[in-house]
Formats: structure tokens, sequence, C-alpha cells
């Protein structure tokens, strides 16, 4: 029986991923803002099978409350197995340029929120001793790009807390896995033009399931983004400045 967190639980790849835990053996516990939403989604993951399905609303921006949100996740669930943050937002970047109020409402939820969150999870695992804790990043925290630099910084920034609080646990039997999605189909790119190396949130979520069970540190999803990536981290900075990127 795995008892399964979800924080960002209406999120298109959580949502999916949810649904890859649904048996009678499992518990899930869903946290998002949207009550509606949520009353919807579990009420479609208990026909799917799950034993137990509950929910929180709950908005992550609201930094201060974040302990009393993991506590209430604990008492609700009891041991954790795995926890999903999934949960963020994609702002334009020219819009956040001209307004840092924007600009800083953007990182307090996509960075601040998400390494409180983790803070007081690595706290509580440490003491729990084992279970998985992943969380969406983004392959724009690789390196900044004009064209989304402040959510390609509160990514990385994520990512870099990982890194550390990976090394932290390491002797806890507690997995960190950073998620590195590339282009995702999802209500959140609605607007954007949609190519060859655009997936669905269904792929991005069986990579991940996948990633849990080998027991990975790092995923890049689909496989591909990790030679992309490579690829774009060595461009000179010089010759990197001049591209419309």
């Amino acid at each position: 029986m795995s008892k399964i967190l979800i924080l960002g639980a209406t999120s298109a790849i959580a949502e999916q991923f949810a649904r890859l835990y649904a048996c009678s053996e499992n518990e899930v516990l869903l946290v998002a803002r949207n009550a509606d939403s949520l009353e919807e989604i579990s009420q479609d993951l208990n026909v799917r099978g799950y034993s137990k399905t509950s929910s929180i609303s709950y908005d992550f921006s609201d930094v201060e409350k974040a302990t009393n949100l993991i506590k209430q996740c604990y008492e609700t669930l009891g041991n954790i197995d795995i926890v999903l943050i999934a949960f963020g937002t994609l702002p334009d970047q020219n819009e956040v340029s001209l307004d840092s109020n924007a600009m800083h409402k953007e990182i307090l939820l996509n960075y601040n929120s998400i390494v409180i969150l983790l803070n007081e999870l690595a706290n509580l695992f440490e003491k729990q001793k084992n279970g998985t804790i992943a969380v969406i990043s983004s392959v724009a925290g690789d390196r900044g790009r004009q064209s989304n630099y402040v959510y390609g910084s509160a990514k990385g920034g994520i990512s870099i807390f990982m890194q550390g609080l990976r090394n932290r646990l390491a002797g806890y039997n507690i997995q960190i896995l950073t998620v590195k999605p590339g282009f995702v189909i999802t209500p959140m790119t609605d607007s954007f033009e949609k190519g060859l190396l655009w997936v669905g949130p269904d792929k991005i979520a069986r990579d991940i399931k996948k990633a849990i069970n080998k027991k990975k540190d790092v995923l890049y999803t689909p496989w591909f983004w990790w030679w992309i990536m490579l690829i774009i981290r060595f461009i000179p900075e010089k010759i990197f400045k001049k591209m419309k990127l």
C-alpha cells in the first residue's frame, strides 16, 4: 500500500500521475487551490480504484501557512510514501519585465513556496527515514534565455535546491527526484504553437513513475531533452547572447 501526496493536484501532469497509482491498495491526498476541481478529480480517482481519496484546498502563494499544511497532510495520511509537487505558473516574460510586483508574485509561487514546502517535507521525511519527494522543475532552468528567464531562474533555483536536499538526505533512504520536462501540452501552454517536440501530460506522468521505480535523481522527459539541453548549456556565452532564444 502506498500513501501519496500530490501538491498542485489539478495540474494536467499531476492528474495523470495520480491515475497511474489508482488501485485499491493505495491512498491519495490531493492539494490545490480550486475546491471544485479537486472534488471532480477525487471522484474520478475513486471510480478508478483508490481505496481512499481526500483533498485539501490551499493557496500555495500563502507561504506562511506551509508548515500547517504539511502537518495537516501528515495527520491525514500518516506515513507518506510519495510526494509530487506539481504546481506553478508560466508567466509572460514581457509582462513581468515591465511589472516588478507581478515578477515578485511569480517568483513567490514558482520558487519560494516550493522550497519552503520542500524544507518542511524534508524535516519530516528525515525522521520517517524513507519515501520519495518528486518535484516538477523544467528544462528552462538549465540556462537563462531572454524569452523566459524569470520562469527559468525559478526552475533553476528549484533544481539547485533539490541537489542540496538530495545530498543532505542521501543517507536516509529518501529519493529526491528532480523532473525536467520539455514542451508539454497542457492548459498552461494552450497559446503556444505546437511542434514535434511537444508531448502530452500522460507521457510525462509515465516517465515520472518509471523514474521513481528506478530510484533516479534527475529525469529529463522526454529523454531527448537531455541531449538538447547538453548542447544548449555548452554554447559559448558570446554566441549564446546573440541568439534569439
